[in-house]
């Protein structure tokens, strides 16, 4: 009985057991000792119920449908709600990028798998950072971005090497996650063992010296555990945008219990980014006298790289995840995550402006270009502690979906500045000299490693919060969800001014803030059947000034901004199940809205704004040959309702303007057809249409519309060649976009890759 029992508990577990997503938000100084006492009374509750009831087993639920990830574009369960849940029971949109579609579309990037869903949009920030924006508002600057659902700080360049996927919620999300912006999260999905051998490399070669090699090595170590590990090595002479690439990537992950009642996962992550930057090109106008509604792009190749050949982006990011599951009788599960984790960046780039009185009638080989500076130079280091229950149970004649939690942070950064010459003890001025539209790549250099670094600033914040959210079965077809979050933030700020002549710092300022803020949700879901689910929902959110990690006499005693986001949605699967469609209306309204940039001193640029729009993403197999994903949205109807004119006189985001960085239509559509046993083949397309740069200066970006395609090769069930080429058309267009430059998008790209698996 017992063999049979044990045989049949492995077969079940031949899928990953149900993860939790779940979140951050900061933590006073004892919180290694907290996390610490949490894990081992998480553990102390466990053993004391196996030897209570030794001949209990838990077994996983089997998945209802697994036909997502490596093997489809769709997907049909997520775990950014705090707990594996179906993606037709949240009351909100979600879209997902499978691991499909980012090796369908070499898609090396987080931020090239974020290109694959509407309503994302890049500011070319001031820092050089993945500075990302969703129904036009901010996402990186308020710390929306996650890995599996811990906060993940916003200035490395991500990769997919040892992602499963990249999950997208749209909306409020502080009643799960904290503070946080109104546009919506990103979470990304670490691959995690599973109980089987599995191994895969790849290699990719193409466009510019393109290299990358990535190994996915699963094995199955146990009756009940795996080891998982991935690693990865990319260069290239140029990304297709003017930089050069070198990094390299290693994930290994431990996990052992799976599926039993006590289940743990330890997990170490490392990659290091050693690349070149494209910091942006500035805007041009056709004449002198043009409307500066007539702005475009300069027409050079967006290959071409006009900053000093010392210029760099160098970046780590490491982090040690230690998890512990455990399965109490029935449907209870407490998952409780600690993290640990160091970031650097060490950015040195090159500002290229054109010199007063060009345009593009005088435009040409011999047009100077001026280099300015633009360092980034910063550290950061994080610990985490989460902690959620989630449980079903039948009460008041109701069936319930309880889910609830605590999680604590604490989080230090540290950003550098250079001494210069008039400073004294080393410190130097480096001149960067001019170059010309006919000379890129000129090989021009300066000693960046001559620079004398002095602490510019430095910010330290704690946090916890702490969340209940019910969902109800209160009818045969209807659902009724109700969650209420409470967070509370304290963030201490030190800035340094300019030092006197051979001080070792500036006159010391600081700064304090303390934040106590509820967040709300509630939602109502129509199931009818199996195949269709209609929503409603409501949530608030909030967002701090220190959610920048920067503090000064204009914002530290602002309240938060808070936002409010409406939406009313479907989701419907085919007849076969094999294809579901996704519809929202939704209306996001951000509430005394505050802007700070360190370029201009500009403290709120307005009072209130609000996005209308419309949304629907499709995916799945509409024939068995042909699979197909597409993600669209629509805002009509996006105002700056109340605008308040900064100190300095600039009022660019007036009352009465659309926003910025949030175009009216963007879509992506991806597909493809299996000829045959061996032959696959792809195509997509991905648009943007007109959107202004930030703080509205005055004109838009062009609209622009990119194509893929992509063919496979299956030799056998081991070795796989693909091709793919993208921006098949060679577009210019401009990707990420500032008020004095952009950055422009990669050109045609063709790439060819090998993938054996044993």
């Amino acid at each position: 009985m017992a063999t049979t029992r044990s045989r049949l508990k492995r077969r079940r577990l031949s899928q990953p057991a149900p993860r939790t997503s779940r979140v951050p938000a900061a933590q006073p100084s004892k919180l290694l000792p907290l996390g610490a006492m949490l894990l081992a009374a998480s553990f102390a509750t466990s053993v004391r119920a196996q030897t209570e009831n030794t001949l209990n087993t838990v077994t996983v639920r089997e998945k209802a449908e697994v036909t997502e990830g490596k093997d489809s574009l769709r997907a049909t369960e997520t775990n950014i709600g705090k707990g594996q849940q179906k993606l037709r029971d949240i009351p909100q949109s979600i879209t997902v990028v499978t691991e499909r579609m980012m090796d369908d579309r070499n898609l090396d990037t987080v931020k090239d798998a974020l290109k694959q869903t509407a309503g994302i949009t890049f500011q070319a920030a001031e820092g050089g950072e993945e500075d990302i924006r969703l129904r036009g508002f901010a996402l990186s600057t308020t710390g929306d971005i996650f890995v599996d659902g811990i906060r993940d700080p916003a200035f490395y360049d991500r990769d997919t090497f040892n992602l499963d996927r990249v999950e997208l919620l749209r909306g409020s999300a502080s009643m799960l996650f904290g503070r946080g912006s109104t546009g919506g999260a990103v979470n990304m999905v670490n691959k995690v063992p599973r109980l089987m051998d599995e191994n895969q490399i790849d290699m990719t070669v193409g466009s510019h010296n393109h290299r990358r090699v990535v190994g996915d090595f699963n094995q199955q170590t146990g009756e009940s555990s795996a080891l998982r590990v991935s690693a990865m090595k990319t260069t290239a002479d140029n990304n297709g945008a003017g930089s050069s690439i070198d990094k390299q990537g290693l994930a290994g992950s431990y996990r052992w219990g799976i599926g039993e009642r006590d289940e743990f996962t330890a997990s170490l992550y490392r990659l290091e980014n050693n690349n070149g930057i494209n910091y942006g090109m500035p805007w041009i106008k056709p004449t002198s006298t043009s409307p500066a509604s007539a702005t475009t792009l300069l027409p050079v190749n967006p290959t071409s790289n006009y900053g000093m050949a010392s210029d760099y982006n160098n970046g780590t990011a490491t982090y040690a995840t230690l998890a512990h599951t455990h399965r109490f009788d029935g449907e209870t599960e407490l998952i409780t995550r600690v993290r640990r984790g160091a970031y650097t960046r060490d950015q040195r780039a090159s500002t290229i402006r054109l010199t007063a009185g060009e345009d593009l009638s005088n435009f040409g080989p011999n047009t100077v270009l001026t280099r300015g500076t633009q360092n980034k130079i910063q550290n950061l280091d994080s610990v985490y502690l989460q902690s959620d229950l989630s449980t079903k149970f039948n009460a008041l004649g109701m069936r319930h979906e309880l889910l609830s939690g605590i999680d604590v942070a604490r989080e230090q950064k540290t950003v550098y500045a250079a001494r210069t010459a008039t400073q004294g003890l080393g410190g130097v001025d480096l001149i960067k000299p001019n170059t010309t539209v006919g000379t890129p790549d000129d090989g021009a250099w300066v000693n960046e490693s001559s620079r004398v670094l002095r602490v510019n600033n430095q910010y330290t914040s704690t946090a916890w919060g702490v969340y209940a959210q019910d969902l109800a079965q209160i009818a045969p077809y209807w659902k009724i969800l109700g969650g209420l979050r409470y967070d509370s933030l304290n963030g201490n700020y030190d800035s340094f001014g300019a030092p006197a002549v051979n001080m070792s710092n500036g006159a010391l300022a600081n700064y304090k803030m303390n934040i106590g803020e509820w967040s709300k949700r509630v939602g109502a879901l129509f199931q009818p059947n199996e195949r269709a689910s209609y929503h409603f929902s409501a949530a608030t959110s909030f967002n701090t000034s220190g959610d920048a990690y920067s503090l000064g006499p204009s914002n530290a005693d602002v309240p938060p901004e808070q936002s409010i986001n409406l939406e009313l949605g479907a989701k419907i699967d085919s007849a076969d199940k094999n294809f579901t469609t996704r519809y929202a209306l939704f209306r996001s309204t951000k509430l005394h809205e505050r802007n700070t940039d360190p370029l201009v001193d500009v403290a709120v640029l307005s009072g209130k704004r609000h996005a209308t729009g419309l949304e629907l993403d499709f995916t799945g197999r509409i024939t068995p040959r042909w699979e197909a994903y597409g993600s669209f949205m629509w805002i009509p109807d996006a105002r700056i309702d109340e605008a308040y004119k900064s100190p300095t006189g600039s009022d660019n985001e007036r009352t009465g303007a659309r926003p910025s960085l949030t175009p009216r239509i963007s879509a992506t559509l991806w597909n493809t057809y299996q000829i045959n046993g061996q032959w696959r083949v792809g195509a997509g397309v991905n648009h943007r249409s007109a959107q202004t740069p930030n703080r509205n200066p005055g004109w838009e970006a062009p609209a622009f519309t990119t194509a893929d395609v992509m063919a496979e090769y299956r030799v056998d069930e081991q070795l796989t060649f693909k091709g793919n080429v993208s921006n098949l058309t060679d577009k210019r267009y401009a990707d990420q976009l500032y008020s004095g430059h952009y950055v422009p998008g990669a050109g045609r790209l063709v790439q060819v890759t090998g993938s054996y698996k044993f």
